[in-house]
Parts: structure tokens; C-alpha cells; sequence
């Protein structure tokens, strides 16, 4: 039987579960927010790193990805326009999957109408220019985690998490793992079971 695509293992899984089996590591600053709610976004990186108000970087870094990518895009936190509805629908004719961006994005409900899944810092109508394209496709630090190109990211309504390439296995392995052993934990507190005996804890007396 031939081995599960990593982003179709990816996708069933959720952001918290990635981050715990990737050893609490990979988590985008927790400012960085979808503009819809009940989606999951998963695939691999296409990374751009913008100047201040200025989306050229963006713009390449659409030229750039292919279907399923996932766009990374480095802003520093700055709230202006650098995403809205003419980009999503020039990314969705390349099929691209999502945006996830530290920065600003506007055209929110345009977006959610096409369904172009979105997690960003904030929403501001502001313009932007296109002068300058600081990088596409090179490692970039976006919502305080290094991504480089073709890592995997996972995104959901509780945040995004990155997964380096180098550890996709591995890290799939251990939060199917996670998965698996939680599932069984729920069915044991529908018994009755406590929480620390699921858990394994100790102090589970009055007063400890």
C-alpha cells in the first residue's frame, strides 16, 4: 500500500496536536487570525518577505506557488492592504490553498465569498505600493518562526503552526500518535475515568 501524501496526513489533523508532536515548537504569533472561522489550511510554503507597505514581494510570490501552496508571507506586523480580492482570485486560478501573512489583509468579505481561506495580523483598507520585492521563495522569519520554502504549515481557527521539512515524518508520526492515544482518552472519561487518571497525573485527592 503506498505511503499517505504528508499534507493529506496533515489536513486531518489539528494545529494543537501538530504543535504538541512537534515539541511545542513551530507556532505563529498567536495575533495571526483567520478572517473565517471552521476551515483548515494545509500545505507547503511559498515564502515572500515584504518592505513596509509595499506588496511587489506578494504579487511574485503568486507567480511563484502552484497548486496546494500555501503563500508565507514576512510583513513585520504591519497593517496595510498587502492582500485582497484581486490577488485571491490571480492565486486561485494557480491553485493556490491559503494565505498566511503577518501582516495586513482587506476585501474580507470578497474573500469569504470565494472561499479564499486567509489567516492574518489584522485587516486594514490602507493601500500599498509595488516597488520593491524583498524576497520570494527564501527563508523568511513570519509571525516570529522561520519558514523556508517548502516546509509544511497547518492552519486552523486555533492559529498556524510550521513544520520544517527535514521533520514532516517524524512529526506526522507522532501527532498521529497523539491523536490516536487522545481519541481513547476521550472514550474513557464518557465512562467515567477522571481526567487525571487519563492524564496520568498525580494529586487527583481533595486539597493536593
Amino acid at each position: 500500500m503506498a505511503a499517505r501524501d504528508p499534507i493529506a496526513r496533515l489536513a486531518d489533523l489539528d494545529v494543537a496536536t501538530v504543535h504538541e508532536a512537534a515539541g511545542r515548537t513551530g507556532d505563529l504569533d498567536p495575533g495571526i487570525r483567520p478572517i473565517q472561522t471552521g476551515g483548515t489550511l494545509a500545505g507547503r510554503a511559498v515564502t515572500a518577505a515584504c518592505h513596509p507597505g509595499d506588496n511587489l514581494a506578494v504579487h511574485r510570490a503568486v507567480l511563484a506557488a502552484g497548486p496546494g501552496d500555501v503563500l508565507v508571507v514576512a510583513a513585520g506586523g504591519h497593517l496595510a492592504g498587502y492582500w485582497g480580492e484581486i490577488l485571491a482570485v490571480a492565486a486561485r486560478y494557480r491553485g493556490v490553498a491559503g494565505l498566511v501573512i503577518d501582516g495586513g489583509c482587506r476585501d474580507t468579505a470578497a474573500l469569504r465569498g470565494m472561499g479564499f481561506p486567509v489567516w492574518s495580523a489584522g485587516v486594514s483598507v490602507h493601500g500599498t505600493v509595488k516597488q520593491t520585492a524583498q524576497s520570494v521563495n527564501e527563508p523568511v522569519v513570519a509571525g516570529g518562526v522561520l519558514v523556508s520554502p517548502g516546509d509544511y504549515v497547518l492552519a486552523d481557527d486555533d492559529g498556524v503552526v510550521v513544520v520544517p521539512a527535514s521533520r514532516i515524518d517524524a512529526v506526522l508520526d507522532a501527532a498521529e500518535a497523539r491523536r490516536d492515544k487522545e481519541e481513547a482518552g476521550f472514550a474513557r472519561l464518557r465512562e467515567g475515568a477522571t481526567t487525571f487518571e487519563v492524564l496520568g497525573m498525580e494529586g487527583a485527592g481533595a486539597g493536593d
